[in-house]
């Protein structure tokens, strides 16, 4: 087998298991990969995605305050977790080379970067500004 076809092979697989997920997930943030990302910043005004690896200790503390922030900004932001093992090619793509990492976007294009493990009020600030929302 070559790479593009394991690359396949993976993605398909990640599609089914994130399609049971979906089923499970409570918290707010959606599973994303490199097929459904492009619908995903084209659909909706506002989003978040946080790039993220299962061994990373960082990330780990960052999961539970996007899954509070996706709840506290329900219906006005999508807020979505990419996985960087298993989407190595969307994460080359947005130059990703630490995690967390998570880029915000607003109608489609990136309008801001954060890198690193910010606590809640921080990263609140910054989602704020970033989709201009300071008075809320």
């Amino acid at each position: 087998m070559d790479d593009d076809e394991l690359q396949r092979i993976r993605e398909k697989k990640i599609l089914e298991l994130q399609g049971k997920m979906e089923h499970k997930n409570i918290s707010g943030v959606i599973p994303v990969d490199q097929a459904g990302f492009p619908q995903l910043i084209e659909k909706n005004p506002f989003v978040v995605i946080d790039f993220w690896a299962e061994w990373c200790g960082p990330c780990r503390m960052v999961g539970p305050v996007i899954e509070e922030l996706a709840r506290e900004f329900g219906g006005k932001i999508v807020f979505g977790k990419c996985n960087t093992d298993y989407n190595q090619r969307l994460a080359a793509h947005y130059g990703i080379t630490a995690i967390p990492t998570i880029l915000l976007f607003s109608h489609g294009r990136m309008v801001d970067r954060v890198i690193g493990a910010y606590p809640k009020d921080a990263l609140k600030s910054r989602i704020k500004r970033a989709f201009s929302m300071e008075s809320e």
